[in-house]
């Protein structure tokens, strides 16, 4: 099921913001004009990946630093490590995200 959780205005490229499909909180990240949506915590200690810092495609926890690529959740690190991903669609300005 698609859910609504933003404009496409909201999310500026180079940028990612929490926002809430349902009960889950999202991670949405907007690379190059490109849309990607990860589960917003972390896997370290459960930090707020939605207020980290997005290099290219590199979400970086604000907590302790850990470094995930936003297009298909693996931690860059240890490949092992993997943020559950979701399909993101936009459609008429809204993205939305199946969950």
């Amino acid at each position: 099921m698609l859910v609504a959780v933003a404009r496409v205005e909201e999310v500026p490229p180079g940028t990612v913001k929490t926002v809430q499909a349902g009960d889950e909180a999202i991670a949405l990240a907007n690379v190059d004009g490109s849309f990607y949506a990860t589960q917003n915590a972390c896997l370290h200690l459960e930090g707020p990946l939605g207020e980290g810092r997005l290099d290219e495609c590199v979400l970086t926890c604000p907590w302790h630093g850990w470094r995930y690529d936003v297009r298909t959740g693996k931690n860059d690190f240890d490949l092992a490590i993997e943020l559950r991903t979701y399909e993101v669609q936009v459609e008429d300005g809204e993205v939305k995200v199946a969950v």
